[in-house]
């Protein structure tokens, strides 16, 4: 009779691997490249104008003769900064909103979740829009708007687990031996919700860097000739029959980003929810 093996990491949660793999490479990427960027992403050189990909320039060149390599490593830094920063805003928001909704119930649980229904009545992407229309297009307009037009999903997931948790003896005790609302709140009821938090935050970034490409690819993002995904993309768009290298590897770019977060975040939710353990 064969010995009974234990499955490795990779057989038991190999879409989590392959995920925290894809993050780490593009993140790793995109924090390196001021030293793994073999030239400056701003430097025009009208010698190589749509140069196809070749030794000297791996991924090809620009309409203005940029280093397209160089200018993906530098993207990805816009783009990994700007799904941070909205995550982190829209996360603070959720979490303090479904907190105090969820403990303490009744007229308050009401008032925040009328505000979230009305914030869920409006498109999110064409409020984003909206809002980033009469504004500066700069990276911290779009950083704060993303992040206040999509904290709704964490405040009403916080709000379930506060409903679940502030029956719960351990809360009930601290109760009773005096503790405030706000040490309940932060000692006790907030561990025990970040399992669902983390699995939002992991595909909020997600959504995130897909909101930022597509203002960049509009013109309402990131401006040239700082580098960004999205607005290079938009400068592919005009010589793709020519020179479809410069919109391959930007989509690519996102593509790995993308599927990483979500494949993490997915994978996530699969090993904290202990319905789906099996």
């Amino acid at each position: 009779m064969r010995p009974l093996t234990r499955p490795s990491l990779l057989s038991r949660h190999g879409l989590l691997v392959l995920g925290l793999a894809l993050v780490g490479v593009m993140s790793l990427a995109a924090l390196l490249a001021p030293w793994l960027a073999p030239y400056n992403p701003l430097d025009i050189n009208v010698k190589v104008i749509l140069a196809p990909p070749s030794w000297a320039h791996p991924l090809g060149t620009d309409a203005l003769g940029r280093d397209v390599l160089s200018r993906v490593l530098w993207g990805g830094r816009v783009s990994l900064w700007v799904g941070f920063v909205a995550v982190g805003i829209s996360t603070a928001i959720g979490l303090a909103l479904g907190l105090v909704a969820g403990y303490f119930g009744r007229l308050t649980d009401e008032i925040v979740m009328r505000g979230v229904d009305v914030m869920l009545c409006f498109p999110s992407f064409f409020l984003i829009l909206a809002v980033i229309a009469f504004l500066e297009p700069n990276l911290t307009n779009i950083m704060v708007v993303i992040g206040l037009t999509s904290w709704m999903g964490v405040a009403r997931l916080v709000r379930a687990e506060t409903l679940g948790l502030k029956s719960r003896d351990f809360v009930l005790a601290a109760r009773v031996a005096g503790a405030g609302p706000a040490r309940i709140l932060l000692r006790h009821i907030l561990p025990n919700a970040l399992a669902p938090v983390l699995v939002s935050a992991s595909l909020g970034v997600a959504g995130a860097i897909l909101v930022e490409s597509a203002l960049s690819f509009l013109g309402l993002g990131v401006q040239p000739p700082d580098p960004s995904w999205g607005n290079m993309l938009m400068e592919g768009k005009e010589v793709l029959g020519i020179a479809p290298w410069l919109s391959v590897f930007p989509g690519l770019a996102i593509l790995l980003t993308v599927l990483g977060y979500n494949l993490l975040g997915e994978s996530l939710r699969d090993l904290l929810d202990p319905r789906l353990r099996q």
